[in-house]
């Protein structure tokens, strides 16, 4: 039986979904981090081979952005050993590459209607987390330690962020629950 790329694209990105959505839950900083570390390798392993197969095909905005996706990625693993405080200049980077490939792989029309709008605007929301992280909005770190809702072939975000007043701000791509999960160190919303 034959291996092809498809196939190992397809199980890097199920891999990264399913370690990532662990990784998600679980309240152990040095499995988390082992967890996510297992979804970034196999999301950029999935995104190198993604990238191959568009340029292949002669689709290089498609191959341009899975590579951007790539290093997005690799930053946002790089940021995994170095914990959770110190991650953060990784993953505004990150995030701001993510939203960079989600937009160069949704201005070509391979790709359903619906799939592009929703990748517009997450990266929309990507960019705003971004920028308010930028503009001094302090980040609550155990709202960055449940960050990612990963699935295959999606990613759900949730950032909590302190408002001046000391109300809270969340942005995410689409509501979800955290699973019991809460900051102790903010007070109950």
């Amino acid at each position: 039986m034959r291996i092809t790329a498809d196939t190992i694209a397809a199980v890097g990105l199920a891999i990264g979904g399913a370690f990532g959505l662990a990784g998600t839950f679980v309240a152990s900083a040095p499995l988390r981090e082992t967890l996510w570390t297992i979804d970034g390798v196999a999301l950029v392993v999935a995104t190198a081979l993604l990238t191959m197969k568009y340029q292949r095909l002669g689709n290089d905005c498609i191959a341009a952005g899975f590579l951007t996706f790539l290093a997005g990625e690799s930053l946002l693993l790089a940021g995994n050993a170095a914990g959770l405080e110190a991650s953060v200049p990784s993953y505004v980077g990150g995030i701001s590459l993510w939203a960079a490939a989600l937009v160069m792989v949704s201005a070509p029309k391979t790709f359903a209607l619906w799939m592009r709008l929703t990748a517009l605007v997450a990266a929309v929301l990507f960019v705003v987390s971004a920028c308010m992280i930028l503009w001094g909005a302090p980040l609550h770190l155990a709202a960055a330690a449940r960050r990612r809702l990963s699935l295959p072939g999606a990613d759900f975000y949730r950032l909590d962020l302190d408002a001046a007043e000391g109300g809270a701000v969340s942005l995410c791509l689409l509501p979800y629950q955290t699973s019991g999960l809460v900051d102790r160190a903010s007070p109950e919303r």
